[in-house]
């Protein structure tokens, strides 16, 4: 299967869609936790449409320039306002590809918060190679498509590019 592209208005409104999705199974959740990196702009707007709060845990398993997976990184600490999590917890992420990530994060949350009673997964993609199913998700990607994601850009950026084009737009609005 080729490379999947996907725009920001598609990714938001998988997000939105994904969103329904989770309300029509009527499941009452009381926490957000989102995979940053890729699961942080989801976790965002679930926690706004579901006006629940979001605790974020940093993953990473991607070099920052290209398809290489490498070994997985938990963060120590989950990062939320809140003084305690929650005890039904939507795990939200931005797709499953091998499904390690969602696969070590579960163990290691029940590990450190045992108020938990329950955690039910989300993802806009969940690709064929995982090794876990989520228990949401909008796209089953039976051909493991690399997902070229619209922020994508932003790893690649020259910040001496990006000054000079941000001047020179400057410039423009200027001579309005």
């Amino acid at each position: 299967m080729p490379d999947l592209y996907v725009s920001w208005s598609t990714y938001h409104q998988k997000i939105e869609q994904l969103a329904v999705k989770i309300y029509q199974s009527q499941w009452k959740f009381n926490q957000i936790v989102c995979l940053a990196r890729g699961g942080l702009r989801v976790g965002d707007i679930l926690s706004r449409i579901y006006k629940q709060p979001l605790a974020i845990l940093a993953t990473s398993s991607y070099s920052g320039s290209g398809k290489q997976r490498g070994n997985l990184i938990l963060s120590r600490h989950l990062t939320m306002t809140t003084t305690n999590l929650g005890s039904h917890i939507l795990l939200v992420d931005d797709l499953v590809d091998s499904g390690v990530t969602l696969q070590q994060t579960i163990p290691w949350l029940n590990q450190h918060h045992t108020q938990i009673a329950e955690i039910r997964t989300a993802v806009l993609w969940y690709k064929a190679c995982s090794v876990i199913a989520p228990d949401y998700y909008l796209d089953y990607l039976a051909d493991n498509p690399w997902i070229h994601q619209p922020f994508e850009h932003y790893e690649n950026m020259n910040l001496a590019e990006l000054a000079a084009i941000s001047s020179q737009q400057s410039v423009v609005s200027l001579n309005k």
